[in-house]
């Protein structure tokens, strides 16, 4: 078989387990990445595992998400995690260094290597070659301390490209059309894998932004091949000595096979609020709009933002709108600044903020309420910007900005300007001396962490009984986001290292009554969910499972799960099945009290299981997709109780 990249990739990581699709795989980490939303567990997880040092090959600690200094929370967690660093041998990226993704490509990327992040947005790296996965943060925790990371093998999806993007569209509207042709559950089990001659014009940064989003496809990975074009983007950086061409044989076998030819494309937008609820520009041009929105993991590069700048120069933004720039990355700042881009932004009206994630995660910039806001960012669920009832729409920096000069929704092929050419700069400026690199081992060892008051301790969990009558609390539809069930922005996320405080917002935007109404039925063995088709999309922030685990959750049943938090549900002890009659299921509601029986016996029997629900007595199919590894960690509690017995043994 001739093999594609990313299966060269897997194959030269491989610990365990057969590369057959849907059969659990071991893979050696390289390298980790962790941000300050989810960061704080992981730094908890390796206090409570005992862990000396990380024994990846490098390990690197952002701080991205919670820049926001509104009390002393977020402060006093980004002095834990700097001394978390220090003591278990980690680099820190410091607030205002900028977004994890970009980052982490520019200064410690490398093609052929493994990255597993503690954000769904690690795949970006899969722009440089590397096979690059999210997971929930008691994973990466584990890959810090040198186990293998288990993950179910993938298809590869094979897309080749061909053609050349016209003037006015980019990199955005390729991956929106992938979503436009497939929806957010589309890439679901696959790693999506891009070749072909249309290659040659787009730069790391565009398939950066096209990796970004294959998240939002439900993919486990994206992968490029590593090329002359990787070397010149490393070289740019002076990192040319950490490049290795990389690129699928000569006739490679895929599982699936799409092209998409570039020159046919045009300007897309998501509208509210799927990243699958896409459509062209054309046909919702003329609509006000309240804000427009530059910069993010999704659209982080050089050329995004000297494309605005270019296209406003001598401008200015309609009076009406909100234009609210956030770089990415210090490096992509300094060269803006160098070059004088940032002037031409800063004159025709821009908002200029610090490097960081900032209002994609509903960190400050929340819209107007009923105005339209138009965003590069990767994602638009329900809520997500911090105004309830939002309306944001995910489109291209070109449409951004042409919108901002209009006031409306404006497709950018019908301004009256020459298209900007924007070349990529030979030597980008470089703060690397700004990363905290790790201590020696024997000074780290002498590192005490240093918790603020908001700092509470892990959670432990008891093991899952053999036998449960728990009532049903909750039945939400399909695609819920983990923003629904556990929401970010600045309202919580600076709780994330106070568990039983954030337990008040659970569900918080679907009914604010289910912590209290959890709560009450947590003595009695706890509860149920039952949910729709892709249960928990979006981000990987394991609080949509351990949260709602503090507050006694033991069984979520679904049509289907996404991937991170269907394993992030097992890491906490809670069971996720499915329906096998999704029509009988469909009868249950909220009260219905479910019995589970002799559960460890039908776990270990195979993958069928049989609920019951106790106030008729009708038998309910269902089905486990656990491997045997995963029956144990469930049964045990969780992965850390799991990690302990087995140290036991």
């Amino acid at each position: 078989m001739r093999k594609p990249l990313a299966r060269q990739l897997i194959e030269s990581h491989l610990l365990q387990g057969k590369m057959d699709p849907g059969e659990e795989i071991a893979l050696t980490i390289d390298q980790t990445l962790t941000q300050d939303a989810t960061g704080t567990m992981v730094m908890l997880e390796l206090e409570a595992m005992g862990l000396d040092r990380v024994r990846t090959a490098c390990s690197v600690q952002y701080v991205d998400h919670n820049l926001l200094q509104q009390a002393h929370r977020n402060a006093d967690d980004h002095l834990f995690l700097r001394s978390a660093c220090a003591r278990f041998g980690l680099w820190y990226s410091g607030p205002g260094n900028g977004v994890s993704h970009p980052v982490h490509q520019e200064c410690f990327g490398r093609p052929g290597a493994t990255l597993l992040g503690s954000d769904s947005h690690t795949p970006s790296a899969g722009a440089i070659g590397m096979l690059a996965i999210g997971a929930g943060g008691l994973e990466v925790a584990l890959a810090m301390a040198g186990e293998p990371f288990y993950v179910k093998m993938p298809k590869i999806w094979g897309i080749r490209l061909t053609g050349k993007l016209p003037d006015w569209v980019s990199a955005k509207d390729v991956i929106l059309t992938l979503l436009l042709r497939h929806g957010v559950k589309g890439g679901v089990g696959h790693i999506l894998e891009y070749s072909g001659p249309g290659l040659a014009g787009l730069s790391t940064m565009d398939r950066h932004v096209i990796a970004n989003m294959g998240t939002e496809l439900g993919a486990t990975s994206t992968v490029f091949p590593s090329d002359r074009e990787v070397l010149r983007f490393l070289r740019a950086l002076g990192r040319e000595s950490a490049w290795t061409e990389l690129a699928a044989e000569e006739g490679a076998e895929y599982d699936r096979h799409e092209e998409i030819d570039l020159s046919r494309l045009e300007p897309l937008i998501a509208m509210p609020s799927s990243p699958g609820a896409v459509r062209t520009v054309r046909e919702t041009a003329g609509e006000a709009i309240g804000q427009a929105y530059l910069g993010s993991s999704a659209n982080p590069g050089y050329r995004d933002f000297a494309m605005a700048a270019e296209m406003v120069k001598g401008r200015q933004v309609d009076p009406r709108v909100s234009f609210d720039v956030n770089p990415a990355s210090r490096q992509v700042q300094g060269s803006l600044v160098r070059d004088g881009h940032y002037l031409s932004l800063l004159s025709a009206g821009a908002r200029i903020h610090q490097a960081g994630c900032n209002g994609c995660i509903g960190m400050g910039q929340a819209p107007a309420t009923g105005k339209l806001s138009l965003r590069t960012v990767p994602r638009n669920f329900p809520g997500r910007s911090g105004t309830r009832g939002d309306r944001v729409c995910l489109v291209s920096p070109e449409t951004v900005v042409a919108s901002a000069l209009t006031g409306v929704v404006t497709d950018p092929r019908t301004l009256s300007m020459p298209y900007p050419r924007i070349q990529e700069p030979e030597r980008v400026e470089i703060y690397r001396n700004l990363l905290v690199a790790p201590l020696p081992p024997e000074e780290a060892a002498r590192v005490k962490l240093e918790k603020g008051p908001n700092i509470s301790t892990l959670p432990a969990f008891d093991p899952l009984p053999e036998q449960l009558a728990i009532p049903v609390l909750l039945r939400v539809g399909d695609d819920l986001s983990t923003d629904d069930i556990m929401p970010a922005g600045s309202r919580v996320l600076p709780f994330r290292s106070n568990i039983p405080k954030m337990s008040d917002f659970a569900f918080d935007g679907i009914d604010p009554t289910y912590p209290e109404r959890a709560r009450a039925v947590l003595a009695q063995g706890g509860h149920a969910l039952l949910a729709g088709e892709n249960y928990g999309q979006g981000s990987s922030r394991e609080h949509a499972a351990l949260v709602l685990r503090f507050l006694g959750l033991r069984l979520v049943v679904a049509k289907s799960f996404a991937r991170i938090h269907w394993q992030n549900l097992v890491n906490f002890g809670v069971l996720p099945l499915t329906w096998k009659d999704p029509g009988a299921a469909g009868r249950l509601q909220p009260g219905v009290v479910l019995a589970l029986e002799r559960v460890g016996a039908q776990l270990a029997a195979g993958n069928d299981f049989t609920l019951a629900d106790t106030a008729t007595g009708e038998k309910l199919a269902a089905r486990h997709a656990l491997s045997s590894r995963q029956v144990e960690i469930v049964r045990a509690g969780g992965l850390l109780a799991w990690v302990r017995n087995r140290g036991r043994g």
